[in-house]
């Protein structure tokens, strides 16, 4: 992060090296709050409406408070051109605010911040291995882009040990889920799967626009149940996120795929460059 660096917090633009979180706030005691990551291309940030949606979406189910949407468009925009960011990474965090020292909420209003910083390029491809630790699909939290990340923590560095670079989940009934911080997409004899909502994974920004481009481009897509196995025979595998986009995957724990990127995977690829260029809001 540069030094001169500014975020906005609770309302106002202020230096990221001044800012000030209070050591009772609700978000660092218990992880009570929500986040949303996009990506700045050109100075603006990707799929403003989808995230701003998800956002919501992710504070109604924790009982969280938001700012109004123009007021944190105005905060979003204001933070990339207060940092000159073309090509970025953008969070939005909301946080329960300062709180008793347990898990009962305070009376005080949510912290918010938002911050950016210069986009760093992922790798071409990424090694992926399936970790021991399951995904709740039943939890309060399922579904939820929650600030309580522990166990993707955890679980990345296990595949950082392993030489990998992502770790991927199963859930408790024995389906894969999602990794760490991105979705999973398998491709099978030229169909696209993913593990379907009701497996617990988060809903991906990314993930739904992929689904959306092979509806389109009338490429075979399954969102269903996936079992474990799959990952021991398809012929492709890729990540996506927000961030990543869409990222081949190299090697499944110590399965190394045959062609990376495969076909599929390097359309869809293209096809996601291709909607960036000619929509940042889809």
């Amino acid at each position: 992060m540069s030094t001169d660096a500014k975020v906005w917090l609770d309302g106002a633009i202020v230096d990221a090296d001044a800012a000030r979180v209070s050591p009772f706030d609700h978000g660092l005691l218990v992880g009570d709050g929500v986040f949303e990551t996009l990506r700045v291309y050109g100075g603006v940030p990707f799929a403003w409406r989808r995230h701003h949606e998800r956002l919501v979406e992710s504070a109604a189910g924790l009982a969280l408070a938001l700012p109004d949407a123009s007021t944190l468009r105005a905060a979003v925009d204001a933070v990339i051109g207060a940092n000159g960011i073309d090509e970025g990474r953008l969070r939005i965090t909301v946080t329960g605010g300062p709180a008793p020292l347990g898990s009962e909420r305070g009376e005080s209003p949510p912290t918010v911040i938002v911050a950016v910083t210069q986009m760093t390029p992922w790798p071409p491809s990424a090694a992926v291995v399936t970790v021991e630790w399951l995904r709740n699909e039943r939890s309060a939290t399922a579904g939820i882009k929650t600030i309580s990340y522990a166990e993707n923590v955890r679980a990345l560095a296990a595949a950082h040990e392993r030489g990998a670079s992502e770790a991927l989940f199963c859930n408790t009934r024995g389906e894969l889920c999602e990794a760490t911080g991105s979705n999973v997409f398998l491709v099978t004899q030229s169909t696209v799967v993913t593990p379907s909502a009701d497996s617990g994974c988060l809903r991906g920004v990314t993930r739904a626009l992929v689904l959306e481009l092979c509806a389109q481009h009338r490429i075979d897509v399954e969102d269903r149940a996936v079992a474990p196995t799959e990952l021991t025979t398809c012929d492709e595998a890729f990540l996506t996120s927000s961030t990543r986009e869409v990222q081949p995957i190299s090697h499944i724990d110590d399965r190394e795929l045959a062609r990376v990127p495969g076909p599929v995977t390097e359309r869809l690829a293209a096809l996601f460059r291709e909607l960036v260029a000619e929509n940042l809001d889809p």
